[in-house]
C-alpha cells in the first residue's frame, strides 16, 4: 500500500461521521404525550387498527399507529386511511397475519386484508446512510431503494415533515414524539426533518406534499422548508411520472384544486410541473403567479371545485382536460387542417413529459376534438345526438366543455350546455378514477366444445327422463327428511360406479387449499 492510500485509509478510521441520528431528532429519547395532554380517542380509531398492534405486541414486537392518521387525528380531522408501524419485518408480519400480502419493491410493506379494506402496515425504515456523512452540493441524493430496516428512531428521524412523524401507541393511549411534530401541530407549521436540501433531493415529491398539506390543513411552510423548495424546484423532474400522476389524481379528490395549484405556483412548482401550460399563461399575464385564481385555468379549477362541492361527479381526465385546455384553445377555433392530428400535435410535448399512459391520451384527444360538436342543438339531428351522448368519453367531454363555458362567463355556450345536459344520464364508469394506472383484463374463459351425444334423440329422451326422475326423488327425500339429518348419503351398494368414484374424489382434500 502506497503513502496516499495509507493516508486515506488512516483518515477514514479516525474521522468523525457529520452527524449522527440524535442530531435529527428533537427528543432523542422520545417525549410521551399521554391521554390527558392530546385529544385522541381510541373511539375514532379503527378497530381493526387497534386489533393489528394488539396482535403484534402479543408477539414481542413494537407496532404504533403512524402518519397522517395521528395527524388528522390530533387536528379534529377525520382520517381516511390508519397506517401502522412496526419492528416486525415483512415475513414477520406474514407469519402472524394469514390475511395479508407483501407489495412494493422501494420498500417491501404489507397490506392487511379485510372485507372492504386495506390496512397497510411497514417495518421501522433506518436513516439513509449519506445522512449522516458530510454533503456535497453535486450528490444525488435520490432514494431508489429503500429496504434498510431500523429502529422507531430512526423511522422518525427518515420521514419527511414532522407533522408526519408522530407515533400513536394504543397500550397507554400516548402520543410518541422523537421530532417535535406536536408542537408543529400546535402552532401549524410544515416543516421538513433535518436538512431540507438534502430532504427534497432524497423525495422531491415532498415539495408537492408540503403545499398540499399547507392548502388541505390550514398550516404555514416554515420559512427554511419554503427557501428549500424554491432552490430544489428542478428536482422534482427525476421524479417517476406514475408517482406524480399518483400524486395529482389524490389533489384533483380533494375539492380544492385550485387552492393547492395556486400554492403550487406561489412556491415555484407549478412552471417546472406543467411547463408547456404555464409558458402559455405567462404570454397572456407577467403577474400569472401572484394572480393564479384570475388565470383561466385557475377560473376552470376554481369552477370545478365549486361544482365538486355541489356533489357533481369529476374524473381525473376532466381535470387534465382542463389543465391542458389553453395547449388547443387555438387548435379548437381554428378550420385549418385535420383537428384530430393537431389537438395531438399540440399535446404530444405535454404528454411526453408527464408521461401519460396511451389509453389515456387517446381519451382526451376524443374529448377535445368533441368540444365542437356541443354547439350544435339542432332538435332535427336528434338521432345523431342520442348517438353521441352513448360514447363512452361523453361525460368527460360534456363537463370540460360546461365547466370551461362558466369559467369563460359565455352566455351563449352555457345554454347549449344546459341543452345537453337536460337529458344526461350517464355516468362516469368506475374505473374513471384510475387515471395512469394499469388496467388489467380478465381473459373469458372459452367454453369446450359441447361433445356429440351417442343413441341420438332416443338416448337423449332417455336421459332427460332419468334426470326427471332423479329431481323428482331428490324432491320427496328432502321433503320426507327431519331436520338435522342434512348430510345423510345413499347407500353406497345401491349407487352407480362412476356416481362413487365422483363422491370419492369430492371428498379427497383440494391441494389448493
Amino acid at each position: 500500500m502506497d503513502e496516499s492510500n495509507m493516508f486515506k485509509f488512516l483518515t477514514s478510521l479516525f474521522r468523525k461521521k457529520a452527524d449522527s441520528v440524535d442530531s435529527f431528532l428533537m427528543y432523542p429519547e422520545g417525549k410521551r404525550y399521554y391521554r390527558e395532554s392530546h385529544s385522541i380517542r381510541r373511539a375514532n380509531i379503527d378497530e381493526d387498527a387497534i386489533k393489528i398492534i394488539n396482535r403484534l405486541n402479543k408477539f414481542r414486537y413494537k407496532a404504533y399507529l403512524v402518519g397522517g392518521g395521528v395527524r388528522d387525528l390530533l387536528m379534529g380531522k377525520r382520517p381516511k386511511d390508519f397506517d401502522i408501524v412496526t419492528s416486525a419485518t415483512p415475513n414477520q408480519i406474514k407469519r402472524v397475519f394469514n390475511n395479508c400480502r407483501i407489495i412494493g419493491k422501494r420498500f417491501k410493506i404489507v397490506h392487511i386484508i379485510f372485507k372492504g379494506k386495506i390496512i397497510e402496515v411497514s417495518t421501522f425504515r433506518s436513516l439513509p446512510e449519506h445522512r449522516l456523512e458530510k454533503h456535497k452540493a453535486d450528490n444525488d441524493y435520490l432514494i431508489k431503494r429503500d429496504n434498510s430496516f431500523g429502529t422507531a428512531k430512526e423511522d422518525a428521524a427518515r420521514r419527511d415533515f414532522t407533522i408526519n412523524s408522530l407515533f400513536y401507541d394504543p397500550k397507554n393511549d400516548s402520543i410518541l414524539d422523537y421530532v417535535g411534530g406536536f408542537d408543529d401541530i400546535q402552532k401549524k407549521i410544515v416543516r421538513v426533518i433535518g436538512d431540507p436540501d438534502i430532504s427534497f433531493k432524497e423525495d422531491p415529491v415532498r415539495m408537492l406534499r408540503a403545499v398540499k398539506f399547507s392548502v388541505l390543513l390550514g398550516l404555514d411552510i416554515e420559512k427554511k422548508t419554503k427557501l428549500a423548495i424554491k432552490k430544489n424546484r428542478s428536482e422534482i423532474e427525476k421524479s417517476s411520472t406514475a408517482r406524480l400522476l399518483e400524486e395529482y389524481n389524490k389533489i384533483f379528490r380533494t375539492w380544492k384544486t385550485s387552492l393547492i395549484f395556486q400554492g403550487l405556483a406561489e412556491n415555484h412548482l407549478l412552471e417546472v410541473l406543467f411547463k408547456n401550460v404555464v409558458d402559455k399563461i405567462k404570454k397572456n399575464n407577467e403577474e400569472w403567479r401572484e394572480n393564479f385564481l384570475d388565470t383561466p385555468l385557475g377560473k376552470r379549477l376554481a369552477v370545478t371545485d365549486k361544482l365538486l362541492s355541489a356533489r357533481e361527479e369529476m374524473t381525473p381526465a376532466i381535470f387534465y382536460a382542463l389543465i391542458f385546455y389553453d395547449l388547443v384553445s387555438d387548435v379548437l377555433h381554428s378550420e385549418q387542417g385535420h383537428l384530430a392530428h393537431n389537438v395531438k400535435e399540440a399535446l404530444n410535448p405535454a404528454f411526453e413529459k408527464m408521461g401519460i399512459p396511451k389509453r389515456e391520451q387517446e381519451n382526451l384527444i376524443k374529448v377535445f376534438i368533441s368540444q365542437p360538436r356541443f354547439l350544435v342543438t339542432d332538435d332535427e339531428k336528434e338521432r345523431q345526438n342520442s348517438f353521441f351522448k352513448k360514447k363512452e368519453y361523453f361525460y368527460d367531454a360534456f363537463m370540460v366543455y360546461k365547466i370551461v363555458s362558466i369559467a369563460e362567463n359565455n352566455d351563449a355556450a352555457v345554454q347549449s350546455a344546459f341543452f345537453w345536459e337536460i337529458s344526461l344520464r350517464q355516468r362516469p364508469k368506475a374505473d374513471a378514477q384510475n387515471f395512469g394506472q394499469q388496467q388489467t383484463r380478465k381473459k373469458e374463459k372459452k367454453r369446450p366444445p359441447r361433445k356429440k351425444q351417442r343413441g341420438g334423440r332416443q338416448h337423449s329422451q332417455q336421459r332427460d327422463e332419468r334426470q326427471n326422475g332423479n329431481r323428482s326423488s331428490d324432491a320427496e327425500g328432502q321433503d320426507s327428511a327431519p331436520e338435522g339429518r342434512s348430510d345423510e348419503r345413499p347407500n353406497e351398494s345401491q349407487s352407480h360406479p362412476r356416481e362413487r368414484q365422483e363422491r370419492k374424489r369430492d371428498s379427497e382434500p383440494s391441494n389448493e387449499e
